[in-house]
């Protein structure tokens, strides 16, 4: 079996390996992978370093022309691509497809910003001065990509990275180093020069350590838990380094009285439990007023019931399998949790078998729930949603915004008033009226409030504010 190796400064190389497991199908090898060192990532970060004065000061065209074969490219490629996004991660087929063709979207997306760089030309207040406004570069970027997303989420980090002229250390998660591995060996391809993008796969507490400890980085982005959010942001401080995270949610959906039932039902579905419920957008507090409460919930059981859980790649799944044996635990033991709590298990939450080993748990749905359990409060991470009963819409903005995340939110109604008032104070930083909570353009800015995100926005043209620094020169004329 081919082994896939770290690429620093130009070249292949590792020696270390690791397995990359189906998680629909444990017996099912997707690749061997190289498992780097932290001295891998010294050498990694010393040659983005190396490497960046040359790209920071390279020409527009030549950044468009890789970031647009690089599009070209995975788009071309989308089936495969996809196929080998729901091997290893466990997205069913069409999901890993459409977020496969996203991240060919993407780098189309930041080819044409590279030609759409733009400063401005101002009066000074002093006569015969002229003062022009330029972004550039920030630096060398550490890039920590999580499991989730495991071709997407790198897009949005990478593309943005190269367009504005910075050079990169990226590490993915552990767990799904496939799509990472292609999409770099795409760009390198495309006619990257050595040292602008580094990749170096391995394990988050030596490889992800070792970039927390650089002071040669000048930027660090990152998705993924609360908890190394915080270890990022602490690492970044004495070095003055700019930081920017993306990190957890308890997302609310809102279903009102007046809301139409096969609308909230859809959304609520698609919200809570597609993708197996993966997605910091998920939404896993559905907060539904009492007069449709249970039309609604007896609506979304019956949903529920003929959603197919199985393979990734098999035409009928529905769901696919959790993504590892440590996230199937901690999914089951907040069921349990929730049990013992007195929230009352109305559908699913057992662990399934199916025709290959694999990690299947069916959607699991509680109701009469409360705010203040722990399953209310903390993010499972997989197919586990709560149905919590309110009785107007102001009990249900009030508990829709209790919560310490601030990522997404939405709501089910036919209500303009509502729906704006809604839009106005719910404290989330995407808001989704009679849409799933998941779910965003690739164009428009991605991120949160309260402890779900810190720092400047990502996607979109919302990016430069990360990857670039603001100069303001003065000329006497």
């Amino acid at each position: 079996m081919t082994m896939y190796q770290n690429l620093i400064a130009g070249e292949w190389v590792g020696t270390e390996v690791s397995k990359n497991i189906n998680p629909s199908d444990t017996n099912d090898v997707v690749g061997i992978y190289a498992q780097g060192s932290a001295e891998d990532a010294g050498q990694a970060i010393a040659a983005a370093k190396a490497a960046f004065p040359a790209w920071s000061r390279s020409g527009i065209l030549e950044r468009h022309s890789i970031l647009r074969k690089t599009s070209d490219e995975i788009l071309a490629r989308k089936d495969e691509l996809g196929t080998l996004l729901a091997r290893e991660e466990g997205k069913i087929l069409p999901e890993a497809i459409g977020e496969t063709i996203r991240a060919a979207q993407i780098f189309d997306f930041f080819a044409g910003e590279t030609l759409r760089l733009a400063g401005e030309v101002l009066p000074s207040v002093r006569p015969n001065i002229g003062i022009e406004i330029t972004r550039e570069p920030l630096g060398v970027i550490g890039i920590i990509t999580p499991w989730n997303f495991p071709i997407a989420i790198p897009a949005w980090k990478i593309a943005p990275a190269l367009c504005y002229g910075n050079t990169i250390v990226f590490k993915p998660a552990d767990l799904v180093p496939g799509c990472a591995w292609a999409i770099v060996d795409i760009l390198h391809r495309a006619g990257l020069p050595k040292g602008v993008l580094n990749l170096v796969m391995g394990r988050g507490s030596v490889v992800g350590q070792a970039i927390l400890d650089s002071q040669d980085l000048a930027g660090i982005t990152f998705t993924g838990s609360t908890g190394t959010g915080q270890r990022v942001a602490a690492s970044s401080l004495p070095f003055n380094r700019k930081f920017q995270l993306e990190m957890g949610g308890k997302n609310p959906f809102v279903v009102l009285d007046d809301a139409d039932l096969g609308v909230a039902v859809e959304a609520a579905v698609n919200s809570g439990f597609f993708s197996t419920g993966q997605r910091c957008t998920a939404s896993s507090r559905i907060i539904v007023t009492q007069g449709i409460h249970d039309k609604f919930v007896a609506a979304l059981t019956e949903r529920l019931s003929k959603v197919n859980v199985g393979n990734a790649l098999h035409k009928e799944t529905h769901i696919g399998p959790v993504v590892d044996e440590k996230q199937l635990k901690q999914d089951t033991d907040y069921i349990e949790i929730g049990k013992k709590e007195g929230a009352k298990l109305a559908f699913g939450g057992e662990v399934l078998k199916r025709d290959t080993p694999g990690f299947f748990l069916q959607p699991a749905l509680f109701t009469e729930a409360t705010n203040d359990m722990r399953i209310s409060r903390e993010e499972i991470f997989g197919p586990v949603a709560s149905v919590i009963r309110v009785k107007d819409y102001d009990e249900a903005l009030a508990v829709a915004n209790d919560t310490p995340f601030g990522l997404s939110a939405g709501i089910a109604t036919t209500s303009l008033k509502h729906a704006t008032h809604f839009k106005r104070t719910s404290e989330a930083g995407m808001v989704m009226v009679n849409l799933p909570t998941a779910g965003v353009d690739f164009h428009v800015p991605f991120g949160g409030r309260k402890a779900s995100s810190f720092g400047s926005r990502e996607q979109g043209k919302y990016a430069s504010e990360f990857f670039t620094v603001v100069k303001t020169a003065y000329t006497l004329a």
